[in-house]
């Protein structure tokens, strides 16, 4: 259950997310949220662990309270309390370790909400570093098949340089640090 497999694009991932996004948007019961689809399978063309990554965008995350909670269970999504990162609330649909759904849920606009949309469309629009990307995962892949963590954790350095060069392009200066970044 905890293996890395990287699979070839699939462009149902686009459709597995639009799906899910509606069905999310209701389980907010009429709070104001804005969801984006995120992670490599939102990334045309690149290759990925076939786990549909989305992030739900709210004022404030306390806002997302029991009935909100009772709502996304409803639909799958299982609340993965991580005090590690205070924040984002996670979501996971799927089994442990091998979720075919993650949700996380920031303050909509926030550093981390930003962070997310710089590097998918960093990615988006420059394909070499899309391509060294891709490279960087199959890597992983082949070190780390058994072991989730050390896979996620071998890439952060690659985000937050990416990250990095695309706030300079578009001339955002804040300097960034990797631990609890994405």
């Amino acid at each position: 259950m905890e293996q890395v497999i990287i699979t070839p694009y699939n462009a149902e991932w686009k459709q597995d997310y639009e799906h899910e996004q509606k069905e999310i948007l209701d389980s907010f019961g009429g709070l104001p949220v804005f969801i984006e689809h995120i992670g490599s399978t939102s990334v045309p063309s690149l290759d990925s662990k076939p786990t549909i990554d989305m992030m739900a965008g709210v004022e404030e995350l306390s806002l997302v309270n029991e009935a909100v909670i009772e709502h996304l269970a409803e639909i799958g999504y299982e609340y993965v309390h991580k005090p590690e990162f205070p924040e984002r609330l996670f979501f996971r649909k799927g089994k442990w370790r091998a979720g075919t759904h993650h949700l996380h849920v920031y303050k909509f606009k926030g550093t981390h909400w930003s962070n997310q949309l710089l590097f998918r469309e960093y990615l988006k629009s420059h394909e070499e570093v899309k391509q060294e990307y891709d490279r960087l995962k199959k890597k992983l892949q082949a070190v780390h098949t058994y072991d989730r963590v050390a896979y996620t954790e071998g890439k952060s350095d690659f985000i937050t340089h990416t990250i990095q060069q695309a706030r300079e392009d578009k001339g955002l200066t804040t300097r960034l640090h990797s631990k609890g970044l994405m």
